[in-house]
């Protein structure tokens, strides 16, 4: 059986133009044949637990994930026992409303020394606008000031943000824009460094759950964190935005997406990295904002998240000499998995970056789309 199992990934990979233990950049090094039977029993999960592992490498290892997604192997192999089990996970459960705090937890409070060495000087960590940038800090900073933009901010204006990380959008908005702005977050650790590096800007960052949260705002953003709200919480989350918007404000979506409508992610990121984490698709998100609110604009730049993961990745590596001792090499190789696998999704187009512009009642006159 294990021979079959082999003969058959080395085929498969074959037409992908990936040759097992080849000498090109993308080709998988095989290092303990056990990879096989663990692909084809545990698919993706199996793929990326056995390279934390060790039991094989790649040089170029988003090239060689690349070739993979595109070719669309993952739907050869027909027993996915690990997929199988996510999805009736996140058909049973609400793991986003009962356990709100777990992603936080385990990712987010990870450590401010990785992502302030992985991460641009502003602590951005979401999607970067490259359209006209040419290094990570000025495609974080053009993708603020595109959401500034986006959203007509102007001075004295109340803006909140929704899942506000390290606070590096609620400072630029107050510096250049002038507004006083609330960010939340559940991340312990995301919220003391905004209110520690906030200075005396008008803004403050407040540990606290989003449908916990009162008040009304001019502005509403929410950037990176809808992709831990979960299908059965979409109708709810737009509730409660439009409930603390203004009547003539506006609401910017700023969030990863995939083209089909799923119950749950992919299980080696799930366990690994964002728990509980799923992507919404167009027919879930308009769905779940049917009378609520209005579309203005919708905007997918999601092959510029190839870059922002690339950068990442870059600035991680570099930094591992002096990250090395608290983190361990599995953690290392379950990071790089991790970022150079997601850069392969975005460019294989699996997945996107969409920012979506709302308003209440929709905008007298209409609304010009910036970009």
């Amino acid at each position: 059986m294990s021979e079959r199992f082999e003969q058959f990934i080395v085929d498969l990979l074959a037409q992908c133009g990936i040759e097992v233990n080849g000498p090109r950049p993308w080709d998988i090094q095989v290092h303990d044949k056990r990879l096989y039977r663990r692909i084809m029993t545990q698919g993706s999960l199996g793929l990326g637990e056995a390279y934390m592992d060790g039991w094989w490498d790649a040089e170029a290892l988003d090239e060689f994930l690349y070739r993979v997604l595109v070719n669309d192997v993952q739907s050869k192999i027909r027993i996915d026992f690990a997929l199988a089990v996510s999805t009736i996970k996140g058909i049973i459960f609400n793991r986003q409303r009962s356990a709100p705090a777990e992603v936080a937890e385990k990712h987010y409070d990870r450590g401010n020394d990785l992502y302030e060495r992985m991460l641009d000087p502003r602590m951005i960590y979401s999607c970067g606008y490259w359209r006209e940038a040419d290094n990570l800090a000025d495609a974080q900073e053009a993708k603020l000031d595109l959401i500034c933009r986006k959203i007509g901010l102007k001075e004295g204006m109340r803006l909140l943000d929704i899942g506000s990380g390290w606070g590096g959008l609620i400072k630029f908005a107050a510096e250049r824009y002038g507004v006083t702005a609330v960010g939340i977050t559940v991340s312990k650790e995301q919220a003391a460094y905004a209110n520690d590096t906030r200075g005396d800007l008008p803004i403050e960052t407040r540990l606290i759950d989003y449908m916990a949260l009162e008040g009304e705002f001019d502005r509403i953003v929410s950037v990176g964190m809808f992709e831990h709200v979960g299908f059965k919480n979409y109708r709810k989350y737009f509730g409660k935005v439009s409930e603390l918007l203004t009547d003539d404000g506006l609401f910017l979506l700023h969030t990863i997406g995939g083209s089909l409508s799923r119950s749950h992610g992919d299980p080696w990121l799930e366990k690994y990295i964002f728990p509980n984490g799923m992507l919404p698709s167009p027919r879930q998100v308009s769905d779940a904002f049917e009378s609520l609110l209005v579309m203005e604009d919708w905007h997918n730049f999601g092959a510029d998240y190839d870059r922002t993961l690339m950068a990442w990745e870059a600035n991680f590596h570099a930094a591992w000499p002096d990250l090395k001792e608290k983190y361990g090499e599995r953690f290392y190789r379950m990071w790089c998995y991790y970022l150079l696998s997601c850069a392969a999704i975005f460019r294989a187009r699996w997945v996107h970056l969409w920012q979506i512009v709302f308003s209440k009642h929709g905008l007298k006159g209409g609304y010009r789309s910036t970009r």
